[in-house]
């Protein structure tokens, strides 16, 4: 039996509003937002008395998603620092391939986005940058070079 594909990846937050804003404003599409809660959740993910609400985004190929879940029940904890550097264990990044990378960042400046580094070339493949948004989430972003 093999993979049929990578359905998404989930990331909790604290400001769900937020969170979303910043993932539209890069171009994502909420897909649906609404409470999850009750034994089967509870089930799935080993914690009891869950309450949360979940946001699903897609990418416009429709072929990407990233969930987002806010906790209201237990609360969320935060394990490290939101501001770790790219060479610490775990997931650092998503990245996404964007159009214009220096128009993206302009965009995402007005959600309280940073440039992690400097936006730079490789060869004459790509521009590429990390940018850190809303809770210290970062997104590669990758302009395809024609």
């Amino acid at each position: 039996m093999a993979i049929q594909r990578m359905d998404n990846v989930l990331i909790v937050v604290d400001d769900l509003d937020a969170v979303i804003a910043f993932f539209v404003e890069l171009g994502m599409e909420l897909e649906g937002r609404g409470p999850v809660e009750g034994r089967w959740v509870e089930r799935v993910i080993g914690i009891d008395d869950v309450r949360q609400e979940v946001a699903m985004l897609r990418t416009p190929d429709g072929h990407g998603k990233v969930e987002l879940a806010m906790f209201h029940a237990p609360k969320a904890t935060r394990h490290e620092p939101t501001d770790t550097p790219a060479n610490t264990l775990g997931i650092r990044r998503i990245m996404f391939a964007v159009d214009d990378v220096e128009d993206t960042v302009a965009r995402l400046r007005g959600h309280g986005a940073e440039l992690v580094g400097q936006v730079q070339r490789y060869e004459d493949v790509f521009l590429l940058c990390y940018v850190r948004g809303p809770e210290g989430i970062v997104v590669g972003l990758a302009e395809e070079l024609r």
